[in-house]
């Protein structure tokens, strides 16, 4: 099995209920075995700013679903949950899941590229992940904790209700 970490967030249509029903949703994913989730967290939109804040987490699975089977699972879970795909970068959305790591693996096709394109800049992504995997080296051999270090928390706050 693989290990996988899909990172969650969520703006629109109650943005905690959502990442809750998402992480019961990833729960639930054939061939595959849940781990960990970390905290909720709130978080400033990346992109236009006229718009909610976000509600971020990270999960861990373990998984014996292709790279593509998992991408596929996951396009189906936004799609259950109201997820509107437009061309517009960085908008608001019921729900974004990201596969941000798929083992040590390097992947980068017209459908997914992992370790995902902007991990390494985004806050809402490396601090869940540090909070589950602090050990946790990158495809490249960088340490997460190394990159960590880089990135600003820039107002991310773990969320309380």
């Amino acid at each position: 099995m693989i290990t996988a970490y899909i990172a969650i967030g969520s703006n629109l249509s109650d943005p905690v209920q959502q990442t809750k029903n998402a992480i019961e949703a990833l729960k639930t994913l054939p061939q595959s075995q849940f781990l960990n989730v970390s905290s909720l967290y709130s978080s400033t939109p990346m992109g236009p700013q006229d718009q909610p804040d976000y509600i971020n987490a990270v999960v861990e699975i373990k998984t014996d679903l292709s790279a593509m089977e998992l991408l596929n699972s996951t396009q189906a879970i936004e799609q259950e949950h109201g997820r509107v795909r437009k061309d517009e970068r960085w908008g608001p959305r019921t729900l974004d899941l990201d596969i941000i790591l798929y083992g040590q693996q390097t992947i980068d096709n017209e459908r997914l590229t992992v370790p995902h394109y902007g991990m390494r800049q985004r806050e809402f992504v490396l601090y869940p992940l540090a909070e589950i995997a602090p050990e946790l080296q990158l495809p490249d051999g960088v340490s997460l904790q190394s990159v960590l270090s880089t990135v600003p928390r820039n107002g991310l706050s773990i969320w309380r209700a």
